[in-house]
């Protein structure tokens, strides 16, 4: 390729594992097929970033990572048919549209989806971004790789979304604010004067919070061992808050529910929490797990308890969302007054991008949001 097929991009680069990002010059390549080049305003950092930097999850590095993109397109790939230059877009997970997962409204088990979106690359693997000595970055991490001025993602995982919404609030609707809205209205169904229970209020807890008050569920509980996070549980809709540390949190859902919790979501990837939210459903209840240790990670739970009482563990990946009708969804609760994710945020500079990061995983940080390029 010659130079002027190149876009000349700025990006926050993991070159190993555990490493700071830097903020390095690269360039990454036009468009082909169906793939939309988009112009990041602003980017999510989500925990997943984090632990593939420290390579819980072993994707090749040096890459970009970043993947709860917002922006502007800036060009399509010939293939394109419903994206335009310009249209305002959130960037979600890779999924191949192909398999029976995908044709099923599953997108998010897509049988090709570790490859997707953790290969480091496309489904050839090829990177589309060279670092300043023209060597190659690995991309494509949720087949976006925002952490950037400039992304490649593809027409199926491009999100229009209404010019109405502030762009560069927009983009953790891809993932974690998705993730537990997503769980508690397409997975669990939390149902109209219903009990439920969030075992994590970090922003995938707190989102969930937020739909189950949409969802009309009447008894909403957080738990957590963070007193501020409790303190917004509280302002976000929960009607109950439990701080872990000080009560039992089996035996203080179980007061306040009568018997056990209809529905809960673990969120914190810590086994003896999932048992803790297991152990804390009533008869019939239905716990959903979105907290993700590393891989390989056992837990446990009482096999009679379960057997018994009818209970049902569920894994979640994406709030089992069919991101072009979802995430406009979302858009919209927020625009009415009805799903106040911004109460979760906080916005950083992209040269701040690791301070970022540590108040993320010092918990002063809720939701993070990488301030990328400026738009008019």
């Amino acid at each position: 390729m010659t130079d002027t097929q190149f876009t000349q991009i700025t990006a926050a680069v993991t070159r190993s594992k555990g490493a700071p990002f830097t903020i390095e010059k690269a360039q990454i390549r036009a468009p082909k097929a169906d793939e939309v080049l988009v112009k990041i305003v602003a980017t999510g950092m989500c925990h997943t970033d984090m632990i593939v930097r420290d390579q819980y999850y072993p994707v090749p590095l040096p890459a970009i990572l970043g993947h709860e993109g917002s922006g502007v397109v800036e060009a399509v790939g010939p293939l394109v048919k419903n994206i335009a230059v310009g249209d305002h877009v959130v960037l979600t997970y890779g999924y191949c549209s192909q398999c029976n997962s995908c044709h099923t409204g599953h997108e998010s088990y897509c049988q090709e989806f570790y490859p997707r979106n953790f290969g480091g690359g496309d489904m050839e693997g090829k990177s589309a971004i060279q670092d300043a000595k023209g060597e190659p970055l690995h991309d494509h991490f949720f087949a976006q790789s925002s952490f950037s001025t400039y992304a490649l993602s593809l027409e199926s995982n491009t999100i229009k979304v209404s010019k109405k919404a502030p762009l560069e609030l927009l983009g953790p609707l891809g993932c974690g604010i998705q993730t537990g809205a997503g769980a508690v209205i397409n997975s669990l169904k939390v149902s109209p004067g219903s009990s439920f229970v969030t075992f994590g209020a970090g922003a995938v807890g707190l989102s969930a919070v937020l739909a189950a008050q949409v969802a009309g569920a009447t008894t909403i509980i957080a738990v957590d061992v963070v007193p501020s996070r409790l303190e917004l549980a509280k302002e976000l809709g929960a009607t109950h808050v439990i701080n872990s540390k000080e009560e039992n949190a089996v035996e203080r859902v179980k007061e306040i529910t009568g018997n056990g919790a209809k529905f809960a979501l673990e969120s914190t990837g810590i086994p003896a929490v999932l048992r803790q939210g297991i152990d804390a459903l009533g008869s019939l209840g239905t716990i959903g797990v979105v907290g993700a240790p590393a891989l390989g990670t056992d837990a446990s739970f009482d096999v009679n308890d379960l057997l018994l009482n009818g209970k049902s563990i569920r894994g979640v990946v994406e709030g089992d969302s069919t991101t072009k009708i979802f995430i406009p969804q979302l858009v919209e609760l927020y625009l009415q007054g009805r799903f106040a994710f911004d109460k979760l945020v906080k916005f950083y500079a992209f040269e701040d991008i690791n301070q970022a990061a540590e108040d993320s995983e010092k918990g002063i940080t809720l939701k993070p949001i990488i301030r990328i390029s400026d738009h008019v």
